[in-house]
């Protein structure tokens, strides 16, 4: 084999190799002491003065950079949630041992607010349709290869990006207020948002680097049978810097890859799960996502989540979370790597193509199927802050992405199938006959580790206002650090029987292995009006709900109920 320096490889890059697939990955635990800074508050009516600071700098510290800080006008906020940028911290992998994934700190003075202002629009189009080999080849894989070979210490580095999002996901940053105080960019609405900005700067440092700002980033097409495995461009050989020896070797091309994939899961007829895809995208972004905090998550705010934690939207959960855990190397134990943890996911260059697709759901969402935006200011007037592609510290906020465009790329118009209605899920049986089972009061609060049947009475509709009945699962104990699954069905007497591309199907709560702290409490929910139309049951008083666990670690639930959105 020729060596990589014949090849135009530069020596610290290190493919991964044929002979040593460590279990885990190496460490890079650059450990270093954050240094100490006096300040104090902003003058008056927006003067400065030497030594004085910005309150939103103050709060940055020096600890870290990557993280949401307040909006561009934080006093105007009810309860935005900030991350303690003077204390990051060890994150934790899914063992449980921590890994120190700070990136670069920063001075605060030297964060300038950024306001994206493109003149022109370049076009993000669908991996599958690069070859390997190709000018568009050559150019990514110079930019990655240009990355990977920055120095340690420039937060540009390929690595130092990877920590970008570890940081912001693993425990790196906890709250202002306390150190037990969750902070975390996922499952919530922050999640859409920051990583837009995230994908933004990749590729605004990809663009850098190969002096040439019409490269875009592709996205994986995962949605559309073309690009229903992994593109070419990312499996051309050990010595490819889009290749990643930490993925799951069963589900390598030509397998078709499954969007509600759980452990264990074993590949089945391509034809038959291309149809399961496609029905369940139509699940997903249509059925189940009907209002903004349905699609982009519930509200994440400042404190303790006490009895109203935030909860993910419909797209992180399914298919977003099944992506990562079926393309990355890993089980439902503790050595989930690469794209199959959140801590490491960033360290595989398909992260990018990934997200670059659900931040094309995003547009979907917006402008095919009339979809809104958030319009709380809480969410608006949220900030983060990253490297640019001069290794410079910005400011951004997320009322300057809510239009892809203006931040200069748009998506190719490619063929959307699960836009059809072949696609849309329909009923196995209708007005089945539901089985005997118990109240949810006598069964819960319960540790999932076997199937459970419940009929739920289904409550009196008050007033004459449009509203829309919605599956509540309250109450969820699990492990961050755990990879766990179930499975919901609605009136359906033979699980076994059911695929997604049926209607008793409703979906599924999962988690990436990711976090410091333990325990977490959640909920999830299913909207079910337009379910029990189709079944045949709008009349029933009560419906037949199956929790199916897809996970071997525990998951405790504290309850079901059903109850009325009005803002339907």
């Amino acid at each position: 084999m020729a060596s990589l320096s014949a090849m135009g490889y530069a020596t610290n890059y290190i493919p991964c190799s044929t002979s040593f697939f460590p279990k885990k990955p190496p460490q890079f635990n650059n450990r270093r002491r954050n240094p100490v800074v006096k300040f104090t508050c902003k003058a008056k009516n927006g003067e400065t003065s030497p030594g004085k600071f910005d309150r939103r700098d103050v709060l940055l510290g020096l600890g870290g950079l990557y993280s949401t800080s307040l909006a561009a006008n934080p006093m105007a906020l009810a309860n935005p949630v900030l991350p303690d940028y003077k204390n990051c911290i060890d994150a934790t992998q899914p063992d449980k041992t921590p890994i120190n994934c700070c990136p670069p700190p920063v001075d605060p003075s030297r964060v300038k607010d950024f306001f994206p202002s493109a003149t022109t629009v370049n076009i993000r189009k669908p991996a599958h349709s690069f070859e390997v080999g190709s000018d568009y080849y050559k150019k990514y894989t110079s930019a990655i290869i240009k990355m990977k070979n920055l120095s340690p210490s420039d937060p540009r580095n390929f690595r130092q990006q990877a920590n970008v999002h570890c940081a912001n996901c693993d425990g790196g940053y906890t709250q202002v207020g306390g150190p037990k105080l969750l902070y975390d960019v996922h499952y919530s609405w922050l999640f859409f948002p920051w990583h837009r900005w995230y994908l933004y700067f990749f590729e605004k440092i990809c663009q850098n680097l190969i002096d040439d700002d019409t490269f875009t980033l592709p996205f994986w097409n995962w949605d559309a049978r073309e690009g229903m495995q992994i593109p070419s461009i990312y499996n051309s050989g050990l010595t490819s810097p889009l290749y990643d020896c930490f993925r799951n070797p069963e589900h390598l091309p030509p397998t078709v890859i499954d969007l509600e994939w759980s452990f264990g899961d074993k590949p089945i007829d391509p034809e038959v799960q291309i149809e399961n895809n496609l029905s369940i995208m139509y699940k997903q972004m249509i059925t189940q996502s009907t209002t903004p905090s349905d699609f982009f998550g519930k509200a994440y705010r400042a404190g303790p989540a006490g009895d109203d934690p935030p909860y993910a939207g419909q797209i992180e959960l399914t298919p977003h979370n099944a992506i990562h855990s079926w393309t990355g190397t890993s089980d439902d134990r503790s050595n989930a790597i690469d794209l199959g943890a959140l801590y490491s996911s960033a360290r595989d260059p398909i992260f990018y193509a990934h997200h670059a697709n659900v931040d094309r759901m995003w547009t979907i969402k917006l402008n095919k199927l009339g979809g809104s935006n958030i319009t709380d200011r809480d969410w608006l007037f949220t900030s983060f802050i990253f490297y640019n592609e001069e290794a410079k510290p910005v400011r951004v906020s997320i009322k300057d992405c809510l239009d892809n465009t203006k931040l200069g790329y748009k998506y190719e118009d490619v063929p959307i199938p699960w836009l059809d209605d072949s696609a849309k899920p329909k009923p196995r049986a209708k007005a089945k006959t539901l089985p005997s089972a118990p109240d949810p009061a006598q069964v819960f609060p319960i540790t999932l580790d076997k199937p459970i049947n419940v009929i739920v009475k289904r409550p009196k509709k008050s007033g004459t206002g449009s509203s829309e009945e919605i599956l509540v699962i309250e109450g969820i104990e699990y492990d961050k650090r755990n990879y766990v699954k179930f499975n919901v069905y609605i009136n359906e007497d033979d699980v076994n029987a059911c695929r997604p591309i049926n209607t008793e199907f409703l979906g599924s709560f999962s988690n990436l292995p990711h976090g410091h702290q333990m325990t977490a409490n959640g909920s999830t929910k299913f909207r079910i009006s337009q379910v029990l139309e189709e079944l045949g049951a709008r009349d029933y008083d009560k419906v037949l709900v199956t929790l199916i666990p897809k996970s071997n670690y525990p998951v405790k639930i504290n309850g079901i109920k059903i109850e009325f959105d009005d803002t339907y």
